[in-house]
C-alpha cells in the first residue's frame, strides 16, 4: 500500500486482530512451553478465538491486494520471511516447526492474487464474493479428508491424496505432517479471495475514515508483518523470565 492513500478503518481492524493474536500466542506460550494449566484454553472458545484472528488477517490481505502496487514483490518478501522463519523454529524450537505457516500461506495467495489480479477483476464484486464464500464453506474439511459444510460431510477424498510428501501446501497433509501453525491453501485461498472481492464493494464508505486520530492499535496495524516477526521472541522472553523469578 505504499505511496497510496490508506484507510484508517482497515490499519484498526488489522491492529486488533493483531492485539489478540498476541494475547493467543502468550496464553499458547504459557499453555504449551511452560505448562501453566488454563483449562478453558483447550476448548472450542479458543479455537474459535483463534480461527476469527487468523480469518481477519487474511480477509484483510485479500482486500490490501486491491491496493497494492506490486502484489507479487509483496508476496515474495512473505513467502521469504516464512521460508525463513520455518528454518528458525525448525533449529531453535524443532517441537514447534512451523513448515507452513501464515506468512507462507500469505506470500503464496499474494503471489497468485498478482498474477490472476487481471482476470479476478473482471469477475462481478459480488458474484466473486459469493462464489469464494461457497468454495470456502465447502472446503473447511479438506484437512479431514472432505468436501461438506458446517461440519459435515458430502464427499470424502480420495485417501492417496494424504499420502504424499508434498501436497501439504494444498491443505492434504501426508503422514506425520507436523506445523505448529499451519494455513494450507485449502480452504483459506477461498477467504483471501472472498476479501479481494468484498473490497471494491465497501471502498467508498465513509466508515473506512475512522478513527480520526491516530492511535496505538492503528500504528500496530501498519506494521503487522515486523510484529509478527518479533512477538514470539518477546513472549518467549517475557515468559522465561516471569518463570526465573517464580512467578509461573
Amino acid at each position: 500500500m505504499e505511496g497510496k492513500k490508506r484507510y484508517r478503518l482497515l490499519d484498526f481492524l488489522r491492529g486488533v486482530s493483531l492485539v489478540n493474536m498476541v494475547a493467543y500466542h502468550l496464553l499458547y506460550d504459557l499453555v504449551y512451553l511452560f505448562g501453566v494449566r488454563i483449562e478453558w484454553y483447550h476448548g472450542a472458545g479458543a479455537y474459535w478465538w483463534q480461527q476469527l484472528i487468523c480469518g481477519s488477517f487474511i480477509l484483510f490481505a485479500g482486500a490490501s491486494c486491491r491496493l497494492s502496487r506490486n502484489n507479487l514483490k509483496r508476496g515474495a518478501q512473505l513467502l521469504a520471511f516464512g521460508v525463513v522463519l520455518g528454518r528458525v523454529t525448525a533449529f531453535v524450537m524443532p517441537q514447534q516447526q512451523v513448515r507452513f505457516g501464515i506468512l507462507h500461506f500469505m506470500g503464496i495467495a499474494c503471489l497468485l492474487a498478482g498474477l490472476l489480479r487481471p482476470v479476478l477483476e473482471r469477475v462481478m464484486p459480488a458474484c466473486g464474493a459469493l462464489v469464494a464464500l461457497f468454495f470456502f464453506l465447502l472446503t473447511r474439511g479438506v484437512g479431514r479428508g472432505w468436501l461438506g459444510f458446517l461440519g459435515h460431510p458430502l464427499v470424502y477424498l480420495p485417501e492417496g491424496l494424504y499420502q504424499t510428501a508434498f501436497l501439504y501446501p494444498l491443505g492434504f497433509p501426508g503422514p506425520g505432517f507436523f506445523s505448529s501453525d499451519y494455513f494450507p491453501l485449502l480452504p483459506w485461498f477461498f477467504l483471501f479471495l472472498l476479501g479481494f472481492f468484498l473490497w471494491p464493494m465497501v471502498q467508498g464508505m465513509d466508515v473506512l475514515e475512522w478513527p480520526q486520530q491516530p492511535n496505538p492499535i492503528s500504528w500496530a496495524g501498519r506494521r503487522t508483518v515486523w510484529i509478527y516477526l518479533a512477538h514470539q521472541p518477546v513472549l518467549y522472553g517475557i515468559c522465561w523470565m516471569l518463570e526465573r523469578v517464580g512467578v509461573l
